[in-house]
């Protein structure tokens, strides 16, 4: 479990880099909005993560289910913590630190016991 652990959130960094790279080209070298932004870069870095950790974290076949699984469940914990974010008027910085630590506990015991739990015993 610690190996996988490990390796979930190795590929957590990655995604966060990537997340950033794309909000970042998005937003600051083609103008766009912040909202659009950010859903793109979501959907990127959410993407890429689903794959990598198929293959690496959990060595599982990727299937549409499992992928619509995963990204609509850190989907949704996203907007939840935006949302928790802006009605307790916190800083923009605190709620993607938050969403980053939370989605990463969270995301890996739903990606182990949901989205690739073991069929065997």
């Amino acid at each position: 479990m610690l190996k996988h652990f490990s390796t979930y959130v190795y590929i957590g960094v990655l995604n966060t880099l990537i997340h950033w790279g794309v909000f970042l080209t998005l937003h600051s070298v083609l103008s766009l909005r912040q909202a659009t932004s950010n859903i793109c870069a979501f959907g990127v870095a959410a993407t890429f993560s689903f794959y990598a950790n198929s293959r690496y974290t959990f060595k599982q076949t990727a299937t549409w289910a499992r992928y619509l699984s995963f990204v609509g469940f850190m989907a949704f914990m996203s907007f939840v913590i935006g949302w928790l974010g802006d009605g307790l008027a916190l800083p923009g910085i605190v709620t993607l630190v938050v969403f980053s630590g939370v989605s990463l506990v969270v995301g890996y015991c739903y990606a182990s016991y949901v989205v690739f739990r073991s069929t065997s015993t």
